[in-house]
């Protein structure tokens, strides 16, 4: 049987955003710490760096600028005819881009290769095929819908963010037995618990009531005056407010007043502590974030969702009884009293949110990669 340090695996990524990126480094990070050697790499920047900025520039600025027409043509997609698997988008990836990762994948040997980006999941399904080195492809889902263009990455595996998204795979002719609902793969400090109080009492905050606001790595949104509105809500409570790497967001905050006790930061790696000393959590619903609010068992506040695979999350998350949503109509202060002046509903908010967690995610989604790992290694020395 195959030890893990002859084992390889190579992780394509594809920067929009911070999210996709994010999950490779975990994922490197925790097959390290089996003793597997991996390394992650942006697929497009691969082939040309310029092509990556292009495709990072133009997500963002449709995002934050463009976020109706970007959801339009989001929808636009969802909706395309897909019985032939075979779009002018594919093809361009396919028969441009993807041949110019051939030689890399097959210079670098891997067992597995793991996508956690569609377009860089119809490339590897290219570059494995015309391989036929019996190299292992998963794909890694990183929101909890199933995203367009999946049915055109003929991966071996797929992983989903709940199992409640089977039914969208299978509709994209994803059989059950490519199906892994391990969950997004997130930082295993997620995955640990520390008591309220003592969170509390390691960030310095009262123990009282903590609202955490976040606006995602990139400070989307107009969470300015989102936070004043929520300062309008007429209880006791604390605001964790995190801006990300947005720094003109956080100094307009630093300069705002405000009636309750507010602690505002800009980019911070003690998300997980803050979820711990929070009892629930304002945000932008990125398949992430989400997925670390899940594994901490905390109820959400859905705000400023970029149309399109974000309005997917909030509808998951929404019909499964583990968020509100905010709107023009429906303001924070409003969900925030609603959510704590019914016990009953933020009793069986919290179960469903502990219900619908991945705390194990990462440490299963390894498990599993060593598995064909060895699977394929004990098919080469046979």
């Amino acid at each position: 049987m195959r030890r893990n340090n002859n084992m390889k695996v190579l992780i394509f990524t594809v920067t929009t955003g911070q999210g996709h990126n994010q999950v490779a480094n975990v994922l490197c990070d925790a097959l390290s710490e089996k003793d597997i050697e991996s390394v992650s790499i942006d697929a497009f920047e691969y082939i040309t760096p310029v092509l990556k900025d292009t495709i990072n520039r133009g997500y963002l600025v449709s995002t934050k600028r463009l976020p109706k027409v970007y959801g339009k043509g989001y929808r636009l997609v969802e909706k395309r005819d897909t019985e032939s698997h075979d779009s002018m988008f594919a093809k361009f990836l396919n028969g441009i881009l993807a041949r110019k990762l051939v030689k890399f994948v097959e210079d670098y040997k891997p067992d597995v290769i793991v996508c956690t980006h569609v377009f860089a999941a119809i490339m590897v399904s290219y570059v494995a095929n015309k391989l036929d080195a019996g190299i292992r492809t998963v794909g890694i889902v990183t929101d909890f819908t199933m995203h367009p263009y999946w049915e055109e990455a003929p991966m071996d595996y797929y992983v989903l963010a709940s199992e409640l998204l089977c039914n969208q795979a299978k509709k994209k002719g994803i059989s059950e037995d490519e199906i892994v609902p391990t969950g997004i793969p997130i930082n295993p400090r997620f995955a640990k618990k520390t008591d309220k109080q003592e969170a509390r009492k390691i960030l310095g905050l009262e123990d009282k009531t903590t609202i955490l606001v976040m606006s995602g790595s990139m400070g989307y949104g107009k969470i300015g005056s989102m936070i004043k509105k929520l300062d309008e809500a007429d209880f006791d409570f604390q605001i964790l407010s995190v801006c990300g790497y947005n720094e003109r967001l956080k100094k307009r905050i630093d300069k705002m007043e405000f009636e309750h006790k507010i602690f505002n930061y800009g980019y911070s790696d003690q998300i997980h502590m803050f979820m711990d000393a929070a009892d629930c959590i304002v945000t932008k619903p990125g398949g992430l974030t989400t997925s670390e609010a899940l594994a901490k068992g905390l109820p959400m506040i859905m705000a400023n969702p970029i149309p399109g695979q974000e309005d997917r999350n909030v509808e998951f998350l929404l019909n499964n009884g583990a968020a509100f949503k905010i709107s023009s109509t429906f303001p924070i202060d409003e969900a925030l009293f609603q959510m704590f002046s019914n016990e009953v509903r933020l009793r069986n908010m919290s179960e469903m949110v502990k219900s619908l967690g991945k705390p194990q995610a990462t440490k299963d989604f390894v498990d599993f990669v060593i598995k064909l790992g060895i699977e394929k290694g004990d098919e080469d020395e046979a």
